[in-house]
């Protein structure tokens, strides 16, 4: 009778033939008894009939009885339950599930059921089982169905759980990973949704994208277990360099365009780099489906695994797939290079360090990074002592953009050194826009700029802007909280379209950080400008300090959403007391990280910083190094710098592709764990390309003295 609940399948008395065949020693073994349903000899007929059928299934089955769901399950269940079996047999589902069962869909399902009698059948749902990890949910379909008793009372619920078919839900990781691929520029992009598709996908114990690298070869490795976070992600891939003659599994396989297969042995024997790929015994090498570029993919197992048919066509596709997004990559990869070589290479390689003022810089190139854009800054000392800063921005995305950019800020500087006056620089600069605009034959070449000398003795900021976005300040009084306002400068017309001299001066004591921005800061689709400012400015009041990388990096970040235009930051903080700072060139050596770590804490010692923070600096330091040295494969250099507010230390690499000698065998997989320690221990970190490679930080705040 649908609707009869609060019954357990318990007939009056003992019914011959207790043992029913097919009921295994498992549930022979149990202590019935002590459950409310008791011994299996006083259970309803009809109740172990459906045990029987249970017990003896192949496909994963499990029976809820009683008002307490009580658990009776068969080996195939049993494997879907992983370690909670067995103690779950005989429990209630309830206490047993007790993180998932009150979450809709599972539960309900057959409580429902139990209640009303009707049965549930769902074709594709994703369960929180043992099989499932956080990248990949297997797809199941589930049934539930009443179980009654003799006399037609419902006494409980049988549920069937049976995986869907692997070809479907490998089609289904095909097409994810075709849309994943979609999205990558890079080979960095490339790699990673390469490795995580492929570990995930085959349940593998480690997986490998390899690529020609000129005269060469670079792979990027997953192992089953590694952390990999966000953090993480937040940098490169660790590439593995290799010799033209690499004898690895994946080069022959990229070289000859084969794919090879090995059901049990010791494929990476003579390739290992360490105990991950020393307990590969299964490899399958597959060649990458691209016209120009050589590469394979693999993956591998810790036990023998006989390859199938269907397995080896699904790695052919995947390989395919990957090797188009590859070539996509090394196209824009080699477009992207040339124009951001132009761009950075007219940038100041390196600005001014005086004792007072701190000045950072930062540049991104907008969504579409095969263009170079005409966006500029500068930082340079005066013949008074001041000091002159300026962001601009030429009209245009190309080439000949860039190009009028390098002959824009070497005018402008070479102006400023002759007259340092903000309005009378412009005006030159102003005749100049006219002149290329002329000598190009076109009216729409025109600059937006904003130039400013800073007075560190008068402790004045004089500023003058054509057609720019107001430059923010960040004030920070003595015992007050920091605020943020836009300089009322006159804006005017761009230069090249009418520009008209105009200045402002403000106070700049101390404390203070100024800070210049292009308008793809700010600007967003579908997003008022107004938007974008406060926010801004909300961000830059609100940053830990005024330290000028830390502000640049907030700036680059306060405006939510993509911007299609470049974006430079410029920031010069005005110190309350000058900073001690120290540097050391970092060898490609295995020993490099040893020897920063002794150098760092000696000198931290010398300043006397507080020991908490010594040992989050060394231990981030040593981190970034490492990391440095593996990506770059060159020398790096660290520099830190210690104000009454912070520690800023950061290290810089030359961005080129050598090798670096290993002494650690663990390093790959230990790299996802160091990252996390850097965004726990530090108050701020990031990264920052540099006119030659790239630049990671990270920044302490120290406690009062």
């Amino acid at each position: 009778m649908p609707g009869t609940v609060g019954r357990v399948p318990t007939p009056t008395g003992p019914v011959p033939s207790a043992r029913v065949p097919g009921v295994t020693g498992m549930v022979d073994r149990h202590r019935w008894s002590d459950s409310r349903l008791g011994p299996p000899e006083y259970w309803d007929l009809a109740v172990r009939a459906a045990a029987e059928i249970v017990l003896a299934s192949p496909a994963p089955m499990a029976l809820h009885l009683g008002d307490e769901f009580f658990l009776l399950y068969n080996d195939a269940y049993a494997d879907l339950i992983g370690d909670k079996h067995p103690q779950a047999l005989g429990q209630p589902a309830p206490q047993v599930f007790a993180e998932v069962w009150p979450m809709p869909g599972i539960g309900d399902v057959v409580e429902h059921t139990y209640r009303t009698g009707e049965p549930f059948l769902e074709r594709e749902v994703t369960l929180p089982l043992r099989r499932a990890t956080a990248q990949h949910q297997a797809v199941y379909v589930r049934a539930c169905s009443p179980v009654r008793d003799s006399r037609g009372r419902i006494v409980g619920v049988l549920s069937v759980i049976t995986e869907t078919n692997p070809a479907i839900r490998q089609l289904q990781g095909l097409s994810e990973l075709a849309a994943a691929l979609s999205g990558t520029l890079t080979l960095d992009d490339v790699a990673r949704v390469a490795l995580r598709y492929a570990i995930t996908s085959f349940d593998a114990d480690r997986v490998c994208f390899t690529v020609d690298d000129g005269g060469g070869w670079r792979m990027a490795r997953r192992v089953r277990g590694e952390l990999v976070d966000e953090a993480d992600e937040r940098l490169p891939p660790l590439w593995r360099r290799g010799p033209a003659d690499w004898q690895a599994p994946a080069v022959a396989s990229a070289r000859t365009g084969l794919a090879g297969y090995t059901d049990d042995g010791e494929p990476l024997r003579e390739v290992a780099a360490d105990r991950h790929d020393q307990k590969i015994r299964a490899l399958a090498a597959v060649p990458l489906s691209a016209a120009v570029v050589r590469g394979a993919l693999t993956v591998g197992y810790r036990s023998a695994h006989p390859w199938s048919a269907q397995e080896r066509a699904l790695l052919a596709a995947s390989a395919e797939l990957v090797g188009q997004a590859t070539e996509r990559a090394r196209r824009f990869e080699t477009q992207h290079g040339t124009a951001q070589l132009l761009q950075r290479s007219m940038l100041p390689e390196n600005l001014p360090g005086l004792p007072r003022l701190r000045i950072a810089a930062r540049y991104d190139p907008g969504v579409d990074g095969n263009a170079a854009g005409g966006d500029f800054y500068d930082a340079f000392v005066l013949p008074t002592g001041d000091l002159g800063v300026v962001l601009g921005d030429v009209a245009g995305h190309d080439v000949q953009a860039a190009a009028r950019m390098g002959q824009v800020r070497a005018a402008l500087r070479a102006l400023a050194l002759n007259d340092p006056r903000p309005d009378q620089v412009l005006i030159g600069l102003d005749r100049l826009v006219s002149s290329l605009g002329a000598e190009a034959g076109t009216h729409e070449l025109f600059v937006t700029v904003a130039f400013g000398v800073i007075d560190v003795a008068r402790e004045l900021l004089t500023l003058a802007s054509a057609g720019h976005p107001a430059p923010l300040i960040r004030r920070c009084s003595s015992g007050g909280e920091p605020r943020a306002e836009y300089v009322q400068v006159p804006v005017g017309a761009p230069l090249g379209v009418g520009y008209r001299p105009a200045t402002c001066t403000v106070a700049f004591p101390p404390g203070d950080t100024l800070l210049l921005f292009s308008d793809g800061v700010v600007e967003r689709r579908r997003q008022g400008l107004s938007r974008g400012l406060a926010r801004l400015a909300e961000s830059v009041a609100g940053a830990h300090s005024g330290d000028p990388r830390a502000l640049c990096a907030a700036a680059t970040a306060a405006v939510p959403g993509a911007t299609e235009d470049d974006v430079a930051v410029l920031a010069v903080e005005y110190a309350l007391r000058p900073s001690r700072s120290a540097r050391m060139e970092v060898p490609a050596e295995p020993t490099a990280p040893s020897r920063v770590r002794h150098w760092m804490t000696a000198q931290l010692t010398e300043w006397g910083v507080a020991e908490s923070v010594i040992g989050a600096a060394v231990l981030c330091t040593s981190e970034l190094t490492t990391n440095a040295l593996l990506h770059a494969g060159t020398a790096a250099r660290v520099e830190i710098d210690l104000s009454p507010e912070r520690l800023l230390v950061s290290v810089a690499d030359s961005g080129s592709r050598g090798t670096v000698t290993r002494t650690r065998t663990d390093t790959l997989s230990s790299r996802g764990r160091g990252l996390g320690l850097i965004e726990e221990l530090s108050d701020a970190w990031g990264t920052d390309p540099t006119v030659r490679g790239s630049t990671v930080w990270f920044e302490i705040l120290t406690p009062p003295q």
